[in-house]
């Protein structure tokens, strides 16, 4: 990797943590088609995983008073039971594929409110978004709209909801590390991003997060919800356009 594709992945994960530390998810997808562009898709699931993990635990370490703990037990349990099953099958999904997943995942959140019943609160359904969740993660790269699902019907405040989903994962990103990292660094460990990259890309994402959430305390909980939806919603339909290009010019 060159100098100039690190020093992008560095700005990128500053730029990342701040935004998911602000809406809880916008962060993660902008930062895995980043990552999609400079490095193969295997590296840039594992160098994703990493970052996220940092910038997730951060945020929940952060706002540890806010979050609901036994909503991210009941989730941990089922995300370890999801990677097992995603890591016996061993699927890596081509850039066009994925960028076209990316694309899609966004437009969860449109669902109308009246077909969905869901609320992590409620221990079933906290174990079920642990399941499907984390299967999306390890499939698609990012999963936030899925996550936000969960969350739609709760009564859980603005903190409560960036706090707890970055505590739940914690555990899926980790999953996403494990699985794709594990045979990674047995057939192309060159594949991976130096060492020096992610210590400086690690602080910055917990700086990014610091000051993602001293924006996320200036907001109500209204413009919080608002602007989620529309964020996520653009940066899917450039990938959704990033996927039509690169299927037309048979890219791998």
């Amino acid at each position: 990797m060159g100098p100039i594709s690190a020093l992008f992945i560095i700005c990128l994960a500053f730029v990342t943590a701040t935004l998911s530390g602000v809406f809880g998810m916008a962060g993660g997808l902008v930062l895995m088609g980043g990552l999609a562009l400079v490095l193969p898709v295997s590296a840039a699931f594992v160098t994703h995983g990493v970052l996220q993990l940092v910038a997730n635990g951060w945020r929940a370490v952060l706002h540890r008073k806010h979050v609901r703990w036994d909503i991210v037990g009941w989730y941990a349990l089922a995300s370890a039971i999801a990677g097992g099953a995603v890591a016996l099958i061993s699927i890596v999904p081509s850039k066009p594929v994925l960028y076209l997943l990316m694309g899609l995942v966004p437009f969860l959140l449109w669902l109308p409110q009246k077909w969905i019943s869901l609320d992590a609160a409620r221990p079933p359904q906290a174990f079920a978004s642990g399941l499907m969740v984390t299967g999306l993660n390890l499939t698609a790269g990012v999963a936030g709209p899925l996550l936000d699902i969960f969350f739609v019907r709760t009564a859980l405040t603005r903190h409560a909801i960036v706090a707890t989903k970055a505590a739940t994962q914690v555990f899926a990103h980790l999953a996403k590390i494990l699985v794709y990292g594990t045979p990674l660094l047995t057939s192309a460990p060159g594949a991976m991003p130096p060492w020096w990259m992610f210590a400086i890309a690690i602080p910055l994402s917990m700086a990014g997060t610091v000051v993602g959430g001293r924006i996320l305390d200036r907001m109500s909980d209204v413009d919080f919800k608002s602007w989620t939806k529309w964020i996520v919603t653009g940066i899917g339909v450039l990938y959704l356009i990033q996927a039509a290009q690169l299927f037309v010019r048979g890219a791998g």
